[in-house]
């Protein structure tokens, strides 16, 4: 008689919430796809993984459709911790698209070329998320990238960390500039390794609080529009912290900074 099968592994992690709604994630999309789309392109069979995609299939379809704007050959995985998400998101799979039961270990046979996980953390303590960040990018096939962040219901609002192999490279803030009364209302969507360090002391306060100044000063701007206004805002900001975009991106409602200058102090 053959040997019994071992117990399959349980999956690193904790069930979320679930929420999801498609679009939601389409601002982190598209920063991806400009930022690491050279990346895939290069890559001879790219993945992207789509961690925690929750409730409902439709940030990894919306994910496989933007990035093969930029990378025609790349393939997206779904991983969810909860079996009947996987089981839900079956009939959605395609070329190129496919759905598997696993948490932080990503259980591919091959690294990923990019691991986005979105609204993943949030439920977590902030004393585990190194070690997870940490986790995840030993995943990573080399020149690989990790996007962790936060956004709001509809995606208005996202703020997110870029990751390599080596650890946290940036931090990007996204908005849509029509429901923005100042830039510091952002705060509430920082990444659970920044929300609780947004207190004065802490770089990322100090940010948020050039931000808003920055924002007041350029109020005159607000009579071209609220981009003309972000843009300008943006500009004078730059003087004094290591912004590492520029208007192309900016125009786009985002600015990214280098993670040294808001790494929790």
């Amino acid at each position: 008689m053959a040997p019994p099968a071992p117990p399959a592994k349980r999956p690193v992690g904790t069930v979320t919430r679930g929420t999801t709604n498609p679009n939601r994630l389409r601002r982190m999309d598209r920063w991806i796809a400009d930022a690491h789309g050279a990346a895939l392109r290069r890559a001879t069979a790219p993945v992207a993984v789509d961690l925690g995609y929750g409730a409902a299939p439709w940030t990894a379809v919306e994910l496989l459709q933007r990035l093969r704007t930029a990378a025609p050959a790349v393939s997206v995985v779904g991983i969810e911790i909860e079996p009947a998400r996987v089981a839900a998101a079956k009939p959605y799979e395609r070329e190129g698209l496919a759905f598997r039961h696993g948490g932080f270990e990503v259980p591919l046979p091959e690294p990923p070329l990019l691991i986005r996980a979105a609204n993943v953390l949030r439920q977590y303590d902030e004393a585990e998320v190194a070690a997870v960040w940490a986790r995840l990018c030993a995943r990573l096939a080399p020149g690989g990238l990790l996007v962790e962040g936060t956004c709001d219901e509809i995606g208005r609002r996202h703020v997110w960390v870029a990751l390599g192999p080596s650890g946290p490279r940036t931090v990007t803030f996204a908005t849509r500039l029509g429901s923005l009364e100042r830039p510091s209302d952002l705060a509430e969507r920082l990444p659970k390794a920044l929300i609780h360090r947004n207190v004065p002391g802490e770089p990322v306060h100090a940010f948020l609080r050039d931000f808003d100044r920055a924002w007041a000063a350029a109020a005159p701007y607000a009579s071209l529009g609220a981009r003309q206004r972000w843009i300008t805002s943006v500009r004078g900001l730059a003087g004094d912290w290591p912004v590492v975009d520029g208007p192309r991106r900016w125009r786009q409602g985002e600015v990214t900074v280098d993670w040294s200058a808001l790494a929790p102090g």
